[in-house]
């Protein structure tokens, strides 16, 4: 999902390229283990004497564990992905890898296959409530830069099927995890399964059990809702491959056509609290277009052309990780990545990309220490998560403000923005 200027995205991205790109080897630096005072994650389980080794379980079967379970294989290193569904959770929407997310995938081999599905973005066009165009922009004219949409069904079905497949342990809902003397982690699971490994990698998304032991609070709620879904097209979309945003007070929207067929769409509006969710999924449309009545048309009849029950609520939220304030994500042998360790809000467009990028390089530090000790493989986490924590900070800190700007109800604010959007070079 992108919720600002792709302009502004692609200049963070090219600002960033070579420096995520060439940190992507691996360095050490020398971490002692804390000792963790955190509540266990449960206390239900049962007695079994019996622990299974593991040198690398992944907790999380979304984008970051799957993807970092791949790279893993890629290089013939076997993990362990524990997903506590029953099958995996490919429900929601799409969104937009940029061109680092698209090395990732291609350097897992599965780029291609995702390739010719969707469409690659050649342009913006941001445009008021009204309809009125502030600013058209063009993205067509560097030959190495790929913005390309993924549905994330799509994308997580192709990651689990190039894993073989005994990689997915479904319905492995965890119970508690604790240190050991040894320097292993021994995670206890609902099902009374307990498995000792060497690394632990929790990417079990925004609100993760995994971060909570570490220490890291909830999520903080940024004070929007969007409202998501994908439109249908059976006989053929009617739009060219360009992001379209209509920006107003308070409320935002923008559709994308992803495929030959399909056009994503997203709309945003300011709520003082979360509230709760709609469960009528026909209720929740009948009130998403009398909310965006006078909207433009083509935002009406995309939502239309949506199934009910594939349409998204979800109250935005995101954590600021401090760097040293917060807790690291990084405990031992146990680490985090993706939305487990930063989640952060769409307004960038970056979620996805952070997370892939996350796997890349926790693989390319970690799997050369394998070999080593307990203490060699603390090391290369510690490199990563040096790597990698800076950047993601900083894309949650601005992702937050971006979207301030744009959700704003001060008429002075709106007219700034409106200005600097139609004006910016």
């Amino acid at each position: 999902m992108i919720f600002s200027s792709l302009k502004h995205k692609h200049s963070i991205m090219v600002k960033h390229k070579h420096s995520i790109m060439a940190r992507f080897s691996s360095s050490f630096y020398c971490r002692s283990l804390h000792q963790s005072t955190k509540r266990p994650i449960s206390t239900h389980v049962s007695d079994n004497d019996n622990i299974r080794k593991e040198e690398i379980v992944i907790v999380g079967a979304g984008i970051a564990g799957l993807s970092t379970a791949l790279s893993l294989h890629r290089l013939g290193i076997r993990s362990v992905v524990l997903e506590q569904s029953e099958s995996l959770r490919t429900g929601g929407t799409s969104f937009t890898l940029s061109t680092n997310g698209w090395k990732v995938l291609d350097s897992m081999g599965v780029a291609d296959q995702l390739r010719s599905q969707y469409l690659k973005i050649q342009g913006a066009v941001i445009n008021t409530e009204t309809g009125r165009q502030l600013r058209s922009i063009k993205l067509n004219e560097d030959k190495n830069q790929e913005i390309r949409p993924v549905e994330r069904r799509a994308l997580l079905d192709t990651l689990a099927k190039n894993l073989p497949p005994d990689s997915i342990s479904f319905s492995s809902r965890l119970a508690n995890i604790e240190k050991q003397q040894d320097g292993q982690t021994l995670l206890q699971l609902v099902n009374g399964t307990r498995i000792s490994s060497k690394v632990v990698i929790g990417c079990d998304g925004i609100h993760s059990p995994i971060a909570k032991w570490m220490g890291f609070p909830e999520p903080k709620y940024v004070g929007y809702i969007v409202i998501r879904g994908v439109a249908d097209y059976p006989n053929g979309q009617p739009y060219d491959p360009h992001v379209n945003y209509f920006f107003g007070r308070g409320m935002r929207a923008a559709y994308l056509p992803i495929s030959p067929t399909k056009v994503y769409w997203f709309v945003g509006y300011n709520s003082p609290t979360p509230g709760s969710t709609i469960v009528d999924p026909s209720e929740l449309k009948k009130q998403t277009k009398e909310r965006f009545k006078k909207w433009p048309s083509e935002l009406l009849s995309a939502m239309d052309a949506t199934p009910n029950d594939t349409m998204i609520l979800t109250p935005l939220a995101d954590r600021w990780s401090w760097p040293g304030v917060s807790p690291s994500g990084l405990l031992g042998g146990v680490v985090l990545a993706g939305d487990a360790w930063h989640p952060m809000t769409p307004n960038l467009g970056r979620g996805a990309c952070c997370a892939l990028e996350d796997s890349h390089a926790l693989v390319q530090n970690l799997a050369p220490a394998l070999k080593g000790g307990q203490t060699v493989v603390e090391d290369a986490l510690k490199s990563y998560q040096k790597e990698r924590r800076f950047p993601n900070f900083t894309l949650t800190v601005m992702s937050n403000l971006v979207g301030a700007v744009l959700q704003s109800e001060n008429t002075m604010v709106c007219a700034i923005r409106d200005k600097v959007v139609a004006t910016r070079k």
